[in-house]
């Protein structure tokens, strides 16, 4: 049996979402010229060269924040980018069949789900039933946080850590423990401000 080897490398497709980021930056998107053609092509399948895990807060696109083209980013978009079934489920099979060589868990700064998350574990406020469930997901990731740090500083480090941690468990899975593709897993953090991506050590 052929092996399918995906023709972009982590490196590249890191690099993809980099250049992206920049034209972004500077205002020369090609995101909205989307021609027939394309979507005609698009029709027979995909192949995506970067799997997407971020927030669902609006401002927070990927495939206008990387200025990529419809097929080539395969994005799972959740309040807090956190993890559930049905998200493992959808970062198994962009695995298993769709072989994208690079995983991107995507924060944001100010994440409401975030700062619901700090609020509920320090300072007591509640949610709604189902909220709370999804908070919950987020509380294991900020456990180490000062709750003494001023508000807006603890958030920010509490977005970088629920990133952290995200990376940490995925990492652990065993289709990643068992991995020989070499595909990669980046964190990576999105400035609400600037508009500019941050990629973590």
């Amino acid at each position: 049996m052929a092996i399918d080897v995906h023709p972009v490398s982590p490196d590249e497709a890191l690099q993809r979402l980099k250049d992206g980021n920049a034209r972004f930056l500077r205002g020369e998107s090609h995101f909205p010229t989307v021609q027939t053609a394309i979507v005609e092509e698009l029709a027979d399948g995909q192949q995506p060269w970067a799997t997407i895990l971020g927030c669902s807060d609006s401002r927070v696109p990927p495939e206008l924040v990387f200025d990529a083209h419809l097929g080539e980013l395969f994005v799972v978009r959740v309040a807090g980018n956190v993890l559930g079934p049905s998200v493992y489920g959808t970062l198994q099979y962009a695995g298993a069949h769709l072989k994208t060589p690079l995983f991107v868990v995507m924060g944001h700064e100010g994440c409401g789900a975030v700062s619901a998350a700090l609020d509920w574990r320090f300072d007591g406020h509640r949610a709604k039933s189902r909220i709370e469930l999804l908070l919950e997901n987020i509380v294991p990731a900020i456990e180490s946080i000062d709750p003494n740090l001023p508000k807006e500083e603890r958030l920010q480090a509490a977005v970088e850590a629920n990133v952290r941690h995200t990376m940490k468990v995925l990492l652990s899975t065993p289709e990643a423990q068992s991995s020989t593709s070499g595909i990669r897993l980046v964190g990576a953090l999105y400035d609400i401000d600037t508009g500019r991506v941050s990629f973590l050590d």
